[in-house]
């Protein structure tokens, strides 16, 4: 018989020649688990999905109630689903006034189509534009937004009329004009290698969409739920978007997404066409319960309030001459190295020591940082002794 790696190799699609072939059999809070019993530290929450950590309990409780009532029904936006409901209700409770209105959706990638297909409906605009090194997803449309011509080299033709800016640069912002259908960016950029904007150019930024009748899609698909220290990322700046994508740390590990807007610009899908964007299993009820008692957790036991101390915790331990900055956003951090070579053999000797670490795609000299928020003072302090064990080994 074959063994599970076998298998994988075998019949799983790849998308690298390397892939790290760590086998999981089980996981809980920051920890997963080998077959042979190996414990490893999960530091980067499945690239920044389980922010209230693995199989949280009342997240757990949640799937088990709704798998006892129904799965799937319908396609999403017809049947009244208690789920799906109570989860918009519960988020639009977390957001300004003018974004009153979910859709929900399976992932981060169709959270940005639906998102670029609303703009263009209702602005009746085509051009938009994104960051330079921006990350919005893998899909066609999704890949279009995206700012890395290496990613996008071999996938043209793409989306025509997208364009990038620099991320954080006055100067660009002159570039949206009233031929401007949206402007999507990242309000922390991920896979740069976290980059902060000032609130001055997200504010600047508002302004300028406002004046031009541009509608300001933020992608907090990596920065929402908490992840920044704040729920969703663009309070730290004073402003609202048009639209708000979201996924990733939404579910408690449960695939799920949203873009969420007002009721009238998300009327723009009713008609002409009828059905304007539609989705099978968007808002599938075990998703949307999960994700409703994800967002309940991270409120009840307070996690949000905590990050930015815990943050520093890392900052703290983390000092080596070997890493040359440490960037971040609350629990959304990237410590910088001199090098690739460096940072990968840092990271294979970290995760042979127990600490799971990975890089970025656009910025392959820096470290992901991203644990669950649930992770405690004690299990920072392990960590980052393991990984300056792993710089001492490499480095000295």
């Amino acid at each position: 018989m074959l063994s599970n790696r076998q298998l994988f190799l075998q019949n799983l699609a790849q998308t690298t020649d390397f892939p790290l072939l760590i086998e999981i059999e089980r996981a809980e809070g920051v920890y997963m688990y080998a077959p042979d019993g190996k414990r490893y530290t999960d530091l980067i929450s499945g690239i920044g999905v389980s922010n209230v950590g693995h199989r949280h309990p009342r997240v757990i409780e949640a799937i088990h109630a709704q798998t006892d009532r129904y799965l799937h029904l319908m396609v999403y936006g017809e049947y009244v689903q208690s789920p799906q409901t109570q989860l918009a209700a519960a988020l639009v409770q977390t957001l300004p006034p003018n974004l009153d209105n979910v859709y929900l959706v399976n992932s981060g990638s169709e959270a940005v189509e639906g998102a670029i297909k609303l703009a263009k409906r209702y602005t009746g605009r085509r051009r938009f534009l994104s960051a330079v090194n921006a990350y919005h997803g893998s899909s066609h449309g999704a890949l279009s937004a995206g700012g890395n011509e290496i990613f996008k080299q071999n996938y043209r033709p793409l989306l025509p009329e997208m364009y990038n800016i620099r991320f954080g640069e006055m100067a660009d912002l002159e570039q949206i004009s009233t031929e401007t259908a949206a402007v999507i960016l990242e309000t922390v950029q991920g896979e740069a290698g976290v980059r902060v904007a000032s609130a001055e150019y997200m504010q600047a930024l508002r302004e300028r969409c406002t004046r031009t009748g541009t509608l300001l899609i933020l992608d907090e698909i990596q920065a929402g739920f908490g992840r920044t220290g704040k729920f969703w990322g663009f309070e730290h700046y004073g402003i609202a978007p048009d639209i708000l994508v979201c996924a990733k740390g939404m579910g408690g590990g449960m695939p799920i997404g949203a873009f969420i807007s007002s009721q009238k610009i998300m009327g723009s899908f009713k008609n002409n066409p009828l059905l304007g964007h539609i989705t099978t299993f968007g808002g599938h009820p075990v998703s949307a319960a999960a994700s409703l008692a994800t967002l309940q957790v991270l409120q009840n036991e307070n996690l949000v309030a905590d990050v930015e101390r815990k943050a520093n915790l890392f900052k703290e331990y983390l000092q080596h001459s070997a890493i040359h900055q440490i960037r971040n956003k609350g629990l959304m951090m990237a410590v910088e190295m001199q090098s690739f070579e460096v940072l990968k053999a840092v990271i294979d000797r970290a995760i042979e020591l127990g600490v799971i670490t990975d890089w970025f795609l656009f910025c392959d000299n820096s470290m992901r940082i991203a644990p669950p928020l649930t992770i405690t003072d004690e299990q920072i302090r392990e960590s980052c002794e393991v990984i300056l064990q792993a710089i001492r080994e490499i480095c000295e």
